[in-house]
């Protein structure tokens, strides 16, 4: 992406941590990422991405691999880091990016480190956030909410067998299941931030982790925030922290997912915000009417697997080709982009229905098939995006086409009476997340 920051080298005893620096607010803050991360292959995900800027947007925010992740030096997988060697870390990264004190945000495993840094250097830490994070993440007896030694084994082997096809994403973002998009997204992000025996190393340090000997000693203002439902890390590891960490603040949040960019980010970001500056992040938002276009491409997983990375993302540009010229063709605006399709907004439905049968048409050439679907209604603009619940419409009913086939919404069906469409009757369906019944239908032709 050409707004990627540039990446550095900070030097730790004999090993380089890659680190980034974003924004320009009045304090710093310093990401402590889960067990693996990639501070450039992080960007490729729009809603981490997103995540990111927001928190640049009030902070001066340092990203960091850990050693033996992401773009720092690897480690023999024998002897990966403990968790004093990466205090190290995040002291030379703050040293080489000139911050003397900072806040520290943790997710996750990044958790424990956060804690373990504010109690050694308290001169260093203005304030902690934990984000879905533990203090000790494996059974005992006096802490009858861990892992079960069962359940972190059976993790590992999944993890050695199938790290860099996804693996796992169910039990991380439970949202996602089933999303092709969301899985490659996490796959390839997973071939950027370990090896499959490091990322089955950092595992099994996590599991080793108990820092909660640390907690009463940390003292400085603390924020637990954590999600009620997460599946991968209960919340109990969160109220533990409210009763052992002084004066520690605990907000429970809805939500099922583990991964902190996924489902509503902006909650915590909103929290994160409000703690760190005492000001609330407050949006302002224009509304319009808007047709909403989502195109995916069928089968993407089977044909990446076949075509090998090289080949896959050769059939990727091509189809973006294609599908970038019909949306200039249609005066189609472009919003985002995922994996293997794309999403677009238009000031007319009939564009966007006839945009849709065009990319169809083009990609058949490339020997693709693609399912569309087009909804109009009302938008958020913030920026150059767009937001809302007409959106989320958008994109379930995208999610309900058959291959070769552009599924529309009631509303827009009557909205281009009179254009020459014909439609065939797809029947009443439940959308995944929006109240109601939708009537969907399927074009058929366009004159």
């Amino acid at each position: 992406m050409d707004d990627m920051p540039d990446t550095h080298y900070a030097r730790s005893g004999e090993y380089h941590i890659a680190y980034q620096v974003i924004g320009k607010g009045p304090f710093d803050l310093v990401f402590i990422p889960g067990f693996v991360s990639s501070v450039e292959g992080g960007w490729e995900n729009p809603q981490l991405a997103h995540f990111y800027r927001r928190l640049a947007s009030f902070a001066r925010v340092i990203l960091f691999d850990k050693r033996g992740t992401g773009m720092s030096d690897p480690v023999p997988v024998r002897q990966f880091p403990t968790l004093e060697q990466r205090m190290d870390d995040v002291r030379a990264v703050m040293d080489a990016a000139g911050s003397r004190q900072a806040a520290l945000v943790g997710v996750s495993e990044g958790g424990p480190l956060s804690l373990l840094f504010a109690a050694s250097h308290p001169a260093r830490t203005s304030a902690i956030v934990l984000i879905g994070a533990f203090a000790r993440i494996a059974w005992a007896p006096d802490h009858p909410f861990g892992a079960s030694l069962e359940l972190h084994e059976g993790m590992l082997q999944r993890m050695e067998q199938r790290w860099g096809q996804g693996v796992l994403l169910t039990a991380f973002a439970p949202s996602l299941a089933g999303d092709a998009v969301a899985r490659d997204a996490w796959a390839r992000l997973q071939r950027r931030a370990a090896s499959p025996s490091a990322a089955a190393a950092a595992t099994r340090m996590a599991y080793e982790i108990d820092v909660r000997s640390v907690l009463p000693a940390v003292r400085v203002p603390t924020l637990i925030l954590h999600r009620t439902g997460d599946r991968m890390v209960s919340v109990e590891h969160a109220r533990y922290f409210a009763r052992h960490i002084p004066g520690a603040k605990l907000l429970e949040l809805p939500g099922v997912d583990h991964f902190f960019w996924v489902g509503d980010a902006d909650a915590y970001l909103d929290h994160v915000q409000e703690f760190l500056t005492g000001e609330r992040h407050v949006v302002e938002t224009d509304r319009i009417l808007a047709s909403i276009l989502f195109v995916d491409i069928v089968g993407s997983t089977e044909k990446a697997a076949r075509l090998g990375d090289a080949g896959w993302h050769g059939l990727l540009d091509r189809f973006y080709s294609v599908a970038r010229r019909q949306l200039e063709r249609f005066r189609g605006h472009e919003v985002d982009s995922a994996g293997d399709g794309l999403f677009a907004s238009f000031d007319g439905p009939a564009r966007a229905v006839r945009c849709a049968a065009a990319i169809g048409s083009g990609v058949r050439l490339l020997g693709l098939e693609v399912r569309a679907g087009v909804h109009a209604g009302e938008c958020e603009v913030i920026g150059t995006k767009i937001g809302g619940i007409a959106v989320h419409i958008g994109a379930r009913v995208a999610s309900h086409a058959s291959p070769n086939e552009v599924l529309v919404s009631s509303t827009v069906k009557d909205l281009v009476a009179g254009s020459g469409m014909a439609f065939q009757d797809r029947g009443v369906h439940s959308l995944k997340g929006v109240p109601g019944q939708w009537h969907l239908y399927a074009a058929t032709e366009s004159n």
